[in-house]
């Protein structure tokens, strides 16, 4: 929105800096983090007072759990006002990657809401119908990479591109929007998995959210996309702003959510986050480097796969609890190691995924 000061720059030169999209992603973070600081206990008093005996703790789950009993969850509440508010402010609304990343995003906090608000209702930690849920995630994931792709370069636009391998292009035609789909379902569903203790999923999204930004920019920037020889997709660099609107949330929701935790992300947050993502290393053509930059989540989402599927198959567990953060708990890890050595793992994971930028 504020970029209509360049119009005028002509006139008040100081206004040039909205043309440059390392001021503008510099200003949605701050503004994100200002409007998750300001109005976050605010949010955090309201909901407590909604939700009564808060987000519903798992039975069968570490007992050390039990202490949390009463902690308002709906979270993500705070941060997605934060994101959307910056990014329609700081953003360049005329790019379309802008429209589908938040759509996604709302999308996705939407159907998040509706399963947290009838956990809290049911006093349950059942939302609802599994297989609705997902139906209704791949629709607004499938309108997406629909739009993603029509809207991409015609050579590469429904291609799937490999790291470290520079020519290795797979073109997938039309089955580029279900495999797209999956991309962005499968991040939502992997961040949702992993939210389980006090700031283990923030973090990684905003390493995450980092490295993407670094990626949508030079993704997005025709002279760094050829020195670097990765795709140069035109509009995906305004991404970088919605990308510094995340970890400018995310820093302010980790105030209130440092252990002990104010507040639960809820899947309100946590699929929110893990489709805006998703539809990011879509749109950027990193989806193979998503896996890479994502593994934690990878980790957290195959570890629930594998514990369900052999369990059905032998009768027997894989691991103690799924997802694996809940193994490491029963092995008396305490929380406040898990969450910091995996936090270490998501930054080195994304480093890892960095260097795919240039070991070409």
């Amino acid at each position: 929105m504020l970029t209509w000061l360049v119009a005028i720059s002509d006139q008040i030169a100081v206004f040039n800096v909205f043309r440059y999209i390392t001021f503008r992603t510099g200003g949605a973070l701050i503004t994100s983090a200002l409007i998750v600081f300001m109005f976050g206990q605010t949010i955090i008093d309201s909901l407590r007072l909604r939700q009564g005996r808060g987000q519903p703790i798992r039975a069968d789950g570490p007992q050390t759990h039990f202490k949390k009993a009463g902690t308002p969850t709906m979270g993500g509440l705070m941060i997605l006002t934060g994101i959307i508010v910056s990014s329609l402010l700081w953003a360049n609304l005329s790019s379309v990657y802008v429209w589908v990343v938040l759509m996604v995003t709302v999308g996705f906090g939407a159907i998040g809401f509706y399963d947290d608000y009838l956990k809290v209702t049911k006093q349950s930690d059942r939302g609802f119908s599994g297989k609705i849920r997902l139906a209704l995630e791949f629709v607004i994931a499938g309108l997406a990479a629909w739009i993603v792709m029509r809207n991409g370069q015609a050579q590469f636009s429904s291609s799937l591109t490999f790291p470290f391998i520079k020519d290795l292009i797979v073109n997938l035609g039309i089955f580029f929007v279900p495999f797209a789909a999956f991309v962005i379902v499968g991040a939502g569903n992997a961040v949702n998995l992993t939210d389980g203790l006090d700031g283990l999923a923030i973090v990684p999204i905003m390493i995450a959210a980092a490295s993407f930004g670094v990626i949508a920019y030079l993704s997005g920037n025709a002279i760094f996309a050829d020195y670097l020889q990765i795709h140069f997709v035109p509009g995906t660099g305004e991404l970088a702003v919605i990308l510094g609107a995340v970890i400018g949330a995310g820093l302010g929701f980790l105030w209130f959510n440092a252990p002990p935790a104010a507040i639960f992300m809820g899947d309100t947050g946590s699929l929110a986050l893990g489709g805006l993502t998703g539809t990011v290393a879509v749109a950027t053509k990193h989806e193979i480097v998503m896996a890479i930059i994502g593994g934690l989540f990878v980790m957290e989402a195959l570890s629930v796969i594998i514990q369900v599927s052999v369990f059905k198959m032998t009768g027997k567990r894989v691991f103690l609890m799924a997802p694996i953060h809940h193994h490491f708990e029963k092995l008396g890890w305490t929380e406040s190691q898990i969450v910091i050595r995996f936090w270490i793992i998501a930054v080195i994971l994304a480093l890892i995924g960095l260097s795919t930028l240039k070991l070409r």
